[in-house]
């Protein structure tokens, strides 16, 4: 016979698939900020066969990437908290390592991108609260 609906699960209609909430301004270019943060990370660390530090600055980057990619909103505030770190890293290194003052510099404009664009739900929510009253 027929068989009801589990409690708490939404109707998918008629092609099988769930209406998708819109993107929160500025989430594509969050994704392609981190995105570019891991390329540049590889690049920069590997052909120094510093595998450890390729890791430790990769891997978050890489996992935030892909948790905002699949829809996973709350990220985007540990992107903005861990591009603190990344500001603070690029600014030290351009500082003291002068060969690699162009990869940091490259880091600190990547990481302020990340904290602008994780940021801008926020300023959106911030100016419509504004203009409504």
């Amino acid at each position: 016979g027929a068989r009801a609906r589990p409690q708490g699960r939404r109707h998918r209609g008629a092609a099988g698939m769930s209406a998708r909430p819109a993107r929160p301004p500025g989430e594509p270019a969050l994704v392609a900020s981190l995105a570019l943060l891991v390329v540049l990370y590889l690049a920069w660390f590997l052909p120094m066969r510093d595998y450890v530090a390729a890791a430790v600055f990769a891997l978050p980057a890489l996992w935030l990437a892909s948790g905002l990619w699949i829809g996973r909103r709350k990220l985007a505030m540990w992107a903005a908290t861990l591009s603190l770190a990344w500001f603070s890293h690029g600014i030290m290194v351009a500082m003291t390592r002068p060969p690699e003052r162009w990869p940091a510099l490259a880091e600190t404009a990547l990481a302020l991108l990340v904290l602008f664009t994780a940021c801008l739900p926020g300023l959106k929510a911030v100016r419509d609260r504004r203009r409504r009253g």
